[in-house]
Order: structure tokens, then C-alpha cells, then sequence
């Protein structure tokens, strides 16, 4: 009745059948494709492309694509793919895990998907763990490829851009996981279209899918710049602003919390800073170094706005009172309060781009990938990646012997059983293969042996060359190799002469890995395509994971029965404690990376809306259109929060002027009296259409090219500083997010709300910067895309455009930076947007 029952439910067997009907087409091919000669062979790539051309799908071309390439691999590599090898590959075409035990020939199998895949002309990504195995396949597998017509590419970290972007070009494309999503990363940084290196992302075939979707997942690759030691001029701007006086140097608007210099007060900041002009474009940074001095010094107040703890500025939420840790004001603001307070400055952090494996890959169009070991974690490749794991079955039965599990009372005993079996082993020249969790215990293991007098390897992944060598002849005849459980993967370990008659390969495992999947990786690199083998593993009850999960009771036990350390317990029951064990600490472990991939997300999604607009920008050839659309919502903005009061007569429309006159008009281009007898809506229309005159203006002035190289040099620089900073506030948010849960609050909704705030704010503030530059700014003829980050400090204004305007005069001053009014980011700050 179960049996039936397992028949009926078992969904692996299902596929394993509609696939075999595959397999059996692509065999019945065999004697036609045989008869080939290798121009004909070759002549099926121009074929099939034509006819995906005319409309066929690449499913109605599987049976044939794969027969040629099993033809071509008899020919080019004498490999000649497994009918098991076959069913592998329809699983990865199909966008599945193809679980095939080590020694099935994983690498081989991947060419015929690759092959068919790569019809297309889109790019196939084949990615592996390193840079060695990438190199290994690029040049064995690509032999194959290459006679059938197809081109193959190599991408490396030492690759200079033309480099990569020929790799990239290319049909196929072999690549570790860190450089496919290091590349990405650049390429949404890139000042010139022409500089991006990588296509749209079209199908991946991951090799050890399991080490990088799981085992990396909660890593996030991060490109980081080296952030200036910015931490004098704050001090300088701190001891200036105390010397300015209100209304004399600067002037405050409560209600709005603008603060800007005066005339009286630019001129003091010449003076004191030795500079001719403080608009001038080297001045940028000193301007804005200013502007959050005094920002930190008139409106930001000391234990309402922050208070000071432990010598560090902590902010207080000005909504609820709490106080918010580990979060940081960003553009400057927070560094100025700590010079302000005298705290230690912290440097301004340079996190320039990041984003992590799960959600890079789950951008390709296809994923597909491959492991010995994938089955224990089908839940979160199903639930995140939206693939299912296919167990493919092994060409030939496994002779394997698993035995169970012997468990010692000390770790001491346990080691000097493990020595004692490999010493014995090793007498009579059987291979042994050690893995250890830790490297300290492989180095305490490697001690052991040299007392034995036993010759051995060790292996701990740090030199992947060296590592496949040693693991290729780690089946020689008498060969001890210790290694950690990760080392020497992608590798097969191919038996010596007479190894087979001494029982083949035994794995010893010095310990259980909280994750089964890594144990069953060490179990499976003995008895390759059935061969003989034998895999132990020794416990004991101080090993971290019996530690964990209560190995007390056991222990009790065997001190009742008066055992020693040489004695070990040989239980089935034991065995099956452990893997309970192993599957909690697996659950924790999902649920972590869960949970990354929900934080993760609220980035992701912004990050994808930047990043397509700032393709948008890259590839218009003009962008007043665009920046028209910014004007009006930074102007819109700008009446609305000046125009908040139910009676109009207390309305601030000259702090609205003062405004204006410094982001987007001129001076006296509206008076007070027109805007009173306007509503807000017309005001708005008012305002934009003045703008839109000296735009037009602008464009009669300069030369078309000069003016549309100007606009995306502006829009570039404020819109890669604005993100750059937002994900360095967005990462401090996530940093105290948690504390949260205190309060009864879920983190996860807090930073969903709190981040798209967040955002928010942040698209206000690049809407209102690239306003203020477009209509302020003075063009110069060498205008030049710089990389906003390149050896500065993030903060607005960095190495943009030079603001000084045509005639300096008291209602201009306030175009500055720090022009933190009701309409933009500057009164989204102070409003607790950003906190």
C-alpha cells in the first residue's frame, strides 16, 4: 500500500518519466546523427537558428539540438553524454535543479542546455564558484561549442572592459557568481552607454547551485569607494558657524526651518576660508560642509532633535520621542552635529552599490543549476528562485557502504579513533579522504598523523589551482588527503589502480555539519559512478551541534554504563537525533535568508527604479522633457508647503519668493502681490511657464550639444550622490530597524514604510538639485561625466556643477545648498521623512 501511495504522490518519478519519453527521442537520433560528417554536424547550428527565426520554439528543438551536441561530444571531447546525463540536461533547460551525485558528469551535461539555449543569441551565463573552474570549463567545454559554430567567452576579474565586454558578446559566457554581480553593479554606474559590459540577463546554468543560492545568499556583494577624510573641514565649518550672528549672517524661517547665509555672511565665509568665490565649482564641498554647520547648529536642537549617548549623536524620532540607534542623518548632516557636540566624527561611509545573490539571479529570464546535494533545501529554491529540484537517477547503481554514525564521550577520544582508522586504512593502501568542518581541527588531525608517520595532504580552500590537483589524485592507492567539508568541489576524485580491490575510497567525517546537504556533499565524493566506497562518521558529545541539541542525557548514559573514551556508541537512534537537529538548524538558517530577502527586497525595488531611470537617461538624447517634468514637482512641492494654512492671507508667499528665486527664477521675475490673487494650482503654472522661458533662453545661448551634455552631466552626478547616500541611510535603518520589536512593532512593515519615505524624500531632493543646476548653474564649455564617488565623500554637490550665478545679490544667496525649505528634502528632514 505505501508503495503505491509513494508511486501515486511521488512527483520526482513523475518528471523522471515524462523525461525519460525525451531521452528515448534523443537516442532514437543517435544512428542519424552519427552518419554527420563534422561540416554537416556543424551545419546544424545556421539550421536551427533559421528555423527559431521562422518561428519554432526551442522546446520542438530539444530531441535534435541535444542529439547533436551528445555527437559533437563523441567527436571533440571522446566523452559521449549518459541517457541519465541527457535527462539532466532537459532539467536544466526547463529551468530546474538537476541533483546528480558526484562523478555523473555535472560539467558535461550542462553543454547540451547551454548548447540549445545559447540558439537564441542572447547570451547563456555558465557560472561556477571560482575563477579556476571557470577557466577549466571555458577551455574544455568550449572546445565543443566552439565546433559547433557557437562563441565562447571567458570572463574574469582581470579583465580590462573591452575584455569583458567581448565575453559578454559572446554566445556563451563562463563566469564565477562574484563578477557576474560585481559587473551588474558597475554597469548601473557607468557614465557612457557604451561602457556597459553585460546584456540583458537571459539564462544561467549554476554549477554548485546550492553553495551559491544558499550557502552565499546571505552575503551581499558590495562595490565600496574610498570615502575622503573629511573629518577637519567639518571642525572648520563648526568653529566658523559659531561665529556668525542671525539675521546679520543668516537668516532662519522657524516655520519652515530654512536657514541660508546672507551677502554679509558669504563674504565672511570668503574671508575665512581664503576663497575668491564660495560658488566656484573647487569651493562645491566647502559650501556644503557650511551649509550643515549651520544647519546643525540653527535648526537641529540638542535633546529634541538627537540627544548625545555614550559620546555618539543618537536621533529622536520626533513623532514618537523614542530614540532611534544606529541610525545616522545623511548628506553630512550627522557628521556636522557630532563636530558640533564634539563626538567623535565618524567618516562618512561609501557603500556605492550592493545587492545580493538572490536577488541578482532571480533578474535572469531563465535559471536553471546544478549540485550533488539540493533536495534538503527544495522549499527555498522553490519559494525564492521558483525551481524545483529533479533528482536525477545515477547511471549505474551506488556500491557505496554509509555506515552509521560512531559517537564518542570526548572529542579527545574521537580524535584518536579517527587517526587509528586512517592508520589502518592507509596500512593497506586504501585511500582516505578526511573532512573536517574547521580548519583548526584538519591542522590538529595533520599533527596527529605526522606523529603516526602517515604521509598526507591538507586541504583548506585557499589556493583552488593547488586544490584541484591534490583532490585529482586523492583516489591514488594509499593517498590521505584531509580537507575542510566545502574544499575541492566541482572536482571528481577518480579512482588508482587497485583501489577498487581495497574497498575504493573511504570518507571519514570528523563531525556533522549543521546542514545535511554538506554532509551528504563529503559522503558523495566516494562511490562515483559505482564504484566502491565507504564513508564514516565520527561524533562526539562536545561537538558544537550535540552541544546544541542536548547531548546531556546521552552523556548521562554512558557514564551510567561506565564507558571510556575508546568506546564508542554505534545507534541508528543517534543518527537520527543528529539529523533532526540538522533539520532545525537548516529551518533557522531558511528563515534567516527569508527574512534577508524581505529586507532585501524594499532595496531591490528601488534599486530597480533607479537603475532604469538612470538607463532612460544614458540612452535619451534629450533630457528637458524629463527635467521639465522635475521642475514642476519640485515647484509644485514648494507652493504646497508654503501654502498649508486654511486662511490664504497667512500664507508665506515671500519665503515662497526667496525660495523660487533661489532653485529656479530670477529675481523679480514674480512679486508678492501677483502670487496673493493666485490659487496654488495656478501659481504653479505661473512659476513653471517663467521657468520654461529661461530654458528657452538657454537653449538660444549655447550650442544644442553643449546644452544636452550639460543636462545628463547634472542629472548623473545629483542622481548617483542622492543613491548613494540613500542606501548608506537605508543600511543604518536596517541596523537598528530591529529594536523595534520591542515596542510591539513589526521591523519588517517599519523599514517597508520608514524606506519608501525614505525614497521618497530622496527622489524630492534629486527633482530639486538637478532644478537648482539646470537653472542656476554657470555652463562651462569643458564639461566632463565624472564618477561622483571617485576618492570623495558622498554628500551632495560633490564635483558638481559651478552655482555661481551671473549677479551675486542678497535675494540669490539662497540657492545654496543649504536651502532646507518646506518643499524639498531639506524639509522632509526635518519633518522626520528620513528619520
Amino acid at each position: 500500500m505505501i508503495g503505491i501511495l509513494k508511486k501515486v504522490f511521488d512527483t520526482n518519478q513523475r518528471q523522471i518519466n515524462r523525461m525519460q519519453k525525451i531521452v528515448d527521442q534523443v537516442e532514437a537520433l543517435a544512428p542519424t546523427f552519427s552518419g554527420l560528417s563534422d561540416e554537416q554536424l556543424r551545419g546544424k547550428t545556421i539550421e536551427f537558428r533559421e528555423r527559431l527565426a521562422k518561428g519554432e520554439t526551442l522546446d520542438s528543438l530539444l530531441p535534435e539540438a541535444f542529439a547533436t551536441v551528445r555527437e559533437a561530444a563523441t567527436r571533440v571531447l571522446g566523452m559521449r553524454p549518459y541517457p541519465v546525463q541527457i535527462m539532466g540536461g532537459i532539467s536544466l533547460h526547463e529551468g530546474n535543479i538537476s541533483e546528480m551525485k558526484t562523478g555523473e558528469g555535472k560539467t558535461l551535461t550542462s553543454t547540451m542546455p547551454v548548447y540549445l539555449n545559447a540558439l537564441t543569441g542572447k547570451g547563456v551565463h555558465v557560472v561556477t564558484v571560482n575563477e579556476y573552474l571557470a577557466q577549466r570549463d571555458a577551455s574544455e567545454m568550449g572546445k565543443l561549442h566552439e565546433f559547433l559554430g557557437l562563441t565562447v567567452g571567458l570572463n574574469l576579474n582581470s579583465m580590462s572592459r573591452e575584455e569583458k565586454q567581448a565575453a559578454y558578446a559572446a554566445d556563451i559566457t563562463y563566469s564565477t557568481n562574484n563578477e557576474l554581480g560585481f559587473d551588474y553593479l558597475r554597469d548601473n554606474m557607468v557614465l557612457y552607454k557604451e561602457q556597459r559590459v553585460q546584456r540583458p540577463l537571459h539564462y544561467a546554468v549554476i554549477d554548485e547551485v546550492d553553495s551559491i543560492l544558499v550557502d552565499e545568499a546571505r552575503t551581499p556583494l558590495i562595490i565600496s569607494g574610498q570615502a575622503q577624510k573629511s573629518t577637519e573641514l567639518y571642525l572648520f565649518a563648526n568653529a566658523f558657524v559659531r561665529t556668525l550672528r542671525v539675521e546679520t549672517d543668516f537668516t532662519y524661517d522657524e516655520k519652515t526651518k530654512n536657514v541660508m547665509l546672507t551677502e554679509e555672511g558669504m563674504n565672511k565665509a570668503e574671508k575665512a576660508f581664503h576663497v575668491e568665490n564660495i560658488f566656484d565649482l573647487k569651493n562645491v564641498t566647502l559650501l556644503h560642509h557650511i551649509n550643515q554647520a549651520l544647519r546643525a547648529h540653527v535648526v537641529m536642537v540638542r535633546d529634541v532633535d538627537y540627544v548625545v549617548q555614550e559620546n555618539e549623536i543618537v536621533i529622536v524620532d520626533q513623532f514618537t520621542g523614542r530614540l532611534m540607534k544606529g541610525r545616522r542623518y545623511s548628506e553630512g548632516l550627522h557628521q556636522a552635529i557630532e563636530a558640533k557636540e564634539g563626538v567623535e566624527i565618524q567618516n562618512e561611509s561609501m557603500t556605492l552599490a550592493t545587492i545580493t545573490f538572490q536577488n541578482y539571479f532571480r533578474m535572469y529570464e531563465k535559471l536553471s543549476g546544478m549540485t550533488g546535494t539540493a533536495k534538503t533545501e527544495e522549499e527555498e529554491f522553490r519559494n525564492i528562485y521558483n525551481m524545483n529540484v529533479i533528482v536525477i537517477p545515477t547511471n549505474r547503481p551506488v556500491a557505496r557502504d554509509d555506515r552509521p554514525d560512531l559517537i564518542f564521550k570526548s572529542m579527545e577520544g574521537k580524535f584518536n579513533a579517527v587517526v587509528e582508522d586512517i592508520v589502518e586504512r592507509h596500512k593497506k593502501g586504501q585511500p582516505v579522504l578526511v573532512g573536517t568542518v574547521a580548519i583548526e581541527t584538519s591542522e590538529l588531525i595533520s599533527k596527529m598523523l605526522l606523529r603516526k608517520g602517515v604521509r598526507h595532504n591538507v586541504l583548506n580552500a585557499k589556493n583552488h589551482a593547488r586544490e584541484a590537483d591534490i583532490i585529482l589524485g586523492a583516489g591514488q592507492k594509499g593517498a590521505v588527503t584531509i580537507a575542510t567539508n566545502m574544499a575541492g568541489r566541482g572536482t571528481d576524485i577518480k579512482l588508482g589502480e587497485g583501489v577498487k580491490e581495497v574497498g575504493g575510497l573511504a570518507v571519514i567525517g570528523t563531525e556533522r555539519h549543521e546542514s545535511r546537504r554538506i554532509d551528504n556533499q563529503l559522503r558523495g565524493r566516494s562511490g562515483r559512478q559505482g564504484d566502491p566506497g565507504v564513508t564514516q562518521f565520527y561524533l562526539s558529545m562536545e561537538d558544537e551541534l550535540m552541544r546544541r541539541f542536548g547531548s546531556d542525557n546521552m552523556r548521562a548514559m554512558m557514564d551510567r554504563l561506565g564507558m571510556d573514551d575508546s568506546q564508542p556508541i554505534e545507534s541508528k537512534m543517534v543518527s537520527r537525533a543528529v539529523e533532526s537537529a540538522q533539520k532545525r538548524v537548516e529551518g533557522n538558517n531558511y528563515d534567516a535568508r527569508k527574512q534577508l530577502l524581505q529586507y532585501d527586497d524594499v532595496l531591490r525595488q528601488q534599486r530597480e527604479v533607479i537603475y532604469k531611470q538612470r538607463q532612460e537617461v544614458l540612452e535619451s538624447e534629450n533630457l528637458r522633457g524629463i527635467i521639465e517634468g522635475m521642475i514642476h514637482s519640485t515647484v509644485e512641492r514648494a507652493i504646497t508647503a508654503h501654502t498649508t494654512q486654511e486662511l490664504d492671507e497667512d500664507w508665506n508667499i515671500k519665503g515662497l519668493i526667496e525660495y523660487l528665486e533661489a532653485s529656479v527664477l530670477e529675481p523679480g521675475d514674480v512679486t508678492e502681490e501677483e502670487l496673493r490673487r493666485l490659487a496654488p494650482e495656478e501659481m504653479v503654472d505661473v512659476i513653471v511657464s517663467k521657468v520654461k522661458q529661461h530654458y528657452d533662453a538657454k537653449e538660444e545661448m549655447l550650442p544644442s550639444e553643449q546644452l544636452r551634455e550639460f543636462e545628463k552631466v547634472v542629472v548623473l552626478r545629483v542622481v548617483d550622490s542622492k543613491w548613494m547616500e540613500h542606501i548608506d541611510a537605508m543600511d543604518h535603518l536596517r541596523e537598528g530597524i530591529h529594536l523595534r520589536a520591542y515596542g510591539q512593532i513589526d521591523p519588517l512593515r517599519e523599514y517597508q514604510m520608514e524606506g519608501f519615505a525614505m525614497f521618497e524624500a530622496m527622489i524630492a531632493s534629486i527633482e530639486e538639485e538637478i532644478s537648482r543646476y539646470i537653472m542656476k548653474a554657470q555652463i562651462e564649455s569643458n564639461l566632463q561625466r565624472e564618477e561622483v564617488a571617485k576618492g570623495q565623500a558622498i554628500h551632495p554637490g560633490s564635483g558638481e556643477e559651478v552655482k555661481r550665478q551671473p549677479k551675486v545679490n542678497q535675494d540669490d544667496t539662497g540657492r545654496n545648498e543649504a536651502c532646507p525649505c518646506g518643499s524639498g528634502k531639506k524639509y522632509k528632514n526635518c519633518h522626520g521623512a528620513l528619520k
